[in-house]
């Protein structure tokens, strides 16, 4: 079974799921499609190898202009649930656990200055991941920019592309890495800001994430692979999401 992302519209409706697929054993797939992109693949193997040294750091962004008639085609847009946090961050927090592992903690500011709506449009989050390092990312459907995923991966053709932009920098003792354009710059000999970078762009073959998850989801359903992304981790992905929403509504961090 392969499923849009988000797995479900609560948590429980999520765990309950997640448990009827296991206990029918039934591999359960959720379309974080993303997951199946060979720029985060490189990305996670670069992080994976150590090349960053240990990871303490990342930013993130996914800042981009929607337009007025998106709203007016979908009046549920304009209403909670129907905004950023929800429908775009989410791909975002996937991203972020599989290049940085689980996020334990989070704290967010929501606005909806700009469009008046019962919807945020803007909002700013912070993050503790267990290993210790820390996130921070904005997120605006109202800012014309050019900082998300989708208008730097280039991975959908629909949307104008801009390759000298990344949307998440992940960094460690030793080096940093740009993601998508996986600009990788370490140091040679001692770390120092005194010291010049080693500067390179991994090579990566482009593919299209979403026919790469349907060729797995045929390997699953003939018993050739596990899912990449299993209903647990889509769970866990929208657990994380929705704190954010909640650490947003109420001011306060919210523990996972």
């Amino acid at each position: 079974m392969l499923v849009e992302k988000p797995v479900a519209d609560t948590v429980a409706g999520a765990e309950r799921a997640v448990s009827a697929a296991e206990d029918a054993g039934v591999p359960l797939l959720v379309g974080h499609h993303r997951r199946h992109s060979p720029w985060m693949a490189a990305a996670r193997e670069t992080l994976r190898r150590g090349t960053l040294g240990d990871v303490v750091a990342v930013q993130g962004s996914a800042l981009f202009r929607k337009p007025d008639d998106y709203f007016a085609h979908a009046a549920w847009r304009r209403e909670p649930g129907g905004g950023p946090i929800l429908i775009n961050l989410i791909h975002d927090v996937d991203n972020l656990r599989a290049l940085c592992g689980e996020i334990v903690e989070v704290q967010a500011r929501a606005s909806n200055a700009a469009r008046g709506f019962a919807v945020e449009d803007t909002a700013a989050i912070t993050m503790r991941f267990a290993s210790g390092a820390l996130g921070s990312f904005l997120l605006s459907d109202t800012a014309a920019a050019a900082r998300s995923w989708e208008q730097t991966s280039g991975e959908n053709p629909d949307y104008p592309h801009h390759p000298d932009e990344d949307c998440y920098l992940v960094a460690g003792t030793r080096g940093s890495l740009g993601v998508p354009t996986l600009r990788l710059r370490v140091y040679s000999g001692e770390p120092s800001w005194w010291a010049p970078f080693h500067t390179s762009v991994l090579d990566v073959a482009a593919r299209d994430p979403l026919a790469a998850q349907l060729d797995h989801f045929r390997a699953v359903a003939r018993g050739e692979a596990t899912p990449l992304v299993d209903g647990r981790e889509g769970l866990h992905t929208l657990r994380t999401t929705l704190a954010i929403t909640e650490a947003a509504r109420t001011g306060h961090p919210i523990a996972l």
